[in-house]
């Protein structure tokens, strides 16, 4: 079903962005997604590690950021740069986790194995990392989601520390909530995070199969989800995202799917993939490749492949009123628009 009625919201399929790729046109496992100036989108991307034959040699690869412009009609893409590399020297990434941008549009990607926070400036070059491993204050253990207010104030998840760490864009350490638990206000490897036009924070919690919404500092307002494969109910969320209508948008990363809750947390729908038509970079790669497109000309049903593989991270482009979700064991992006004037088609005998 391309277009979606529900609960007096439409949301149009509109295209698929990207397919796999070490570097250039496309993702390789991308898990988190920022959106820059303009058409401007950053992606994150974890690569895999290659084993090599020489003993203890292992390459990992496709590990970077990437930066695209991505326009409102499909085939409106374009890369424009990747930057980083795999390793644990000055900005390099070894298990890249979140991405947020500041009011420079400066590119902070926090790294769960280095337990650092790397910035680079929007063309990619390197300008500084911060960060120490530990449970103290101002330490980190894992940190994985992040996002950035109009304050240039940070958010990030602490996740092996169950916790919400607040910091100044420099790393001074600000504030802190969160323990291990499954009460309000208490986290189970929380992972991603977002903010609202008010303020609030809203965090994937990941093994209490929930999103809590929060204030600024860390006062609990309400919960989405549930665990289960039902309507409302969610499997292990990585990411969330919120339009300025106040829908909020959870990646329901095991049940391959991104649930849709009104902001009175409500069901309004699930989303499940509709990639019915292969993206501009992944039919140029076919057409250079005679066999594969024999082999897919023989394929019975593709709607498989049309559906979201562990989503893993989405943001709400407001400038275009779209959804762009990242499918990321699909190596793409999967973009949905949010249509205010939708009028039914008429029905015929």
């Amino acid at each position: 079903m391309l277009t979606t009625v529900a609960a007096g919201r439409v949301f149009d399929f509109s295209h698929a962005v990207g397919r796999g790729a070490l570097s250039g046109m496309g993702f390789r496992m991308a898990v988190s997604l920022a959106l820059g100036e303009g058409d401007t989108l950053y992606a994150v991307n974890r690569g895999w590690e290659q084993v090599q034959n020489v003993p203890n040699n292992k390459t990992q690869l496709g590990t970077r950021v990437g930066k695209f412009t991505i326009g409102p009609v499909p085939g409106d893409e374009e890369v424009v740069c990747d930057f980083s590399k795999p390793g644990d020297g000055p900005g390099e990434l070894i298990w890249p986790a979140g991405i947020a941008l500041d009011s420079q549009e400066n590119v902070y990607v926090t790294d769960e194995w280095l337990n650092r926070v790397s910035v680079f400036d929007k063309d990619g070059n390197f300008l500084r990392h911060w960060g120490s491993t530990g449970t103290d204050d101002g330490e980190l253990n894992g940190p994985s989601g992040i996002a950035i207010d109009p304050k240039d104030v940070l958010y990030i998840v602490d996740s092996r520390n169950h916790r919400v760490q607040k910091f100044t864009k420099e790393g001074l350490f600000l504030s802190t909530w969160g323990s291990l638990g499954s009460g309000e206000g208490q986290f189970n490897a929380p992972w991603g995070i977002t903010l609202d036009q008010q303020g609030h924070v809203y965090v994937a919690d990941h093994k209490n199969h929930r999103v809590q919404k929060f204030t600024a500092d860390g006062k609990f307002v309400m919960q989405f989800g549930s665990y289960g494969t039902g309507k409302r109910q969610l499997n292990r969320p990585s990411g969330v995202a919120v339009d300025p209508d106040g829908d909020v948008y959870v990646c329901d990363w095991a049940n391959h799917r991104v649930q849709v809750f009104g902001p009175d947390g409500k069901i309004v729908t699930s989303l499940v993939g509709d990639a019915q038509e292969l993206s501009k970079w992944a039919k140029m790669a076919l057409e250079t490749n005679p066999g594969a497109m024999k082999r897919r000309r023989e394929v019975r049903n593709f709607e498989q492949e049309w559906r979201f593989a562990f989503p893993t991270a989405a943001v709400f482009d407001a400038h275009y009123g779209r959804l762009i979700v990242c499918d990321t064991q699909r190596n793409r992006l999967q973009i949905y628009n949010k249509l205010k004037d939708y009028q039914p088609a008429a029905r015929t005998i």
